[in-house]
């Protein structure tokens, strides 16, 4: 799937892309089926909510089971992001966000590219993200909340929170963010928040800022993040575990379009438990 020249213009200008319902129902349900599985695990790669048992964050998803392995080489996602970066990709990281009913925290105003060069020395912002609704996302469930335009801007100041939430944010200062907001429309389209039906999918440019709200509806907002980075973009330093931040740098090759519904063979290092080197870090600087 390749973006036509006004889709390139739009995303150059807004920092995002919306695709509703880019992937079918059954596509979605080999994904969602996979979900329950995964959050079970009493391990490291599940961040469980500050205050609940529910799941904030299941990572690397794509190196333990064989559906998500399929969806990280589909070329829904894959190609489009290879044409706004004119050049292969890796996966720089993998998450199944669990905004679960009732008990889904707050993901404060942030940047991703913000965290990935403070805490992992990625050189530039040649990055993107794609988010995939595994459920409907509707206004109440904590849709993802993006200020339009605010990738123009680079990397702009934020500091560390280890606080708020379960996981550590590089967040941006609410002045900043009502200034963002304003420049970009205020009340007239300074915040916008894409909702639609599972499957839906959004492309987002790493410097984009965006934030959402807690969960507080009966609706379960499960979303799949997949974060792509240029090879040559790749980062240079190993300070948090690899099943956050990846450091297998080879290209991506792209699986056939119905990947999703057909038995592709793939590789799923993690399938039978996470190496330990996968949990070792370092704060070296490397090529």
């Amino acid at each position: 799937m390749h973006l036509s020249p006004e889709q390139l213009a739009q995303f150059d200008k807004a920092g995002y892309l919306f695709f509703p319902s880019l992937f079918s129902p059954s596509e979605v349900k080999t994904l969602t089926d996979a979900v329950p599985e995964l959050y079970s695990r009493k391990e490291a790669y599940n961040v469980r909510e500050k205050d609940s048992e529910s799941v904030r964050t299941n990572f690397a998803a794509h190196l333990i089971s064989r559906p998500f392995a399929k969806l990280g080489k589909h070329p829904r996602m894959i190609q489009p992001i290879e044409d706004l970066l004119g050049e292969q990709l890796y996966m720089h990281q993998f998450k199944i966000n669990g905004k679960m009913a009732f008990d889904g925290d707050v993901w404060q105003w942030h940047q991703d590219y913000g965290t990935w060069l403070n805490d992992d020395l990625m050189p530039t912002a040649r990055a993107m993200n794609v988010a995939i609704f595994l459920d409907d996302v509707n206004a109440f469930n904590g849709p993802l909340m993006f200020i339009p335009e605010s990738h123009k801007r680079g990397v702009i100041a934020a500091k560390h929170d280890l606080t708020t939430t379960s996981y550590p944010l590089w967040t941006v200062d609410n002045d900043l963010i009502s200034q963002l907001v304003a420049r970009a429309g205020g009340k007239n389209g300074g915040i916008i928040s894409p909702t639609g039906p599972a499957g839906s999918m959004i492309l987002f440019h790493s410097c984009l800022v965006h934030a959402s709200t807690s969960n507080l509806s009966p609706w379960n907002r499960v979303s799949v993040y997949l974060s792509l980075c240029a090879v040559s973009n790749h980062i240079r330093r190993h300070k948090r575990p690899e099943y956050i931040a990846h450091r297998n740098f080879e290209p991506i090759v792209c699986l056939p379009d119905d990947c999703l519904l057909t038995d592709y063979p793939v590789d799923v290092p993690w399938e039978h438990g996470v190496p330990a080197s996968a949990l070792e870090t370092s704060l070296e600087t490397i090529a």
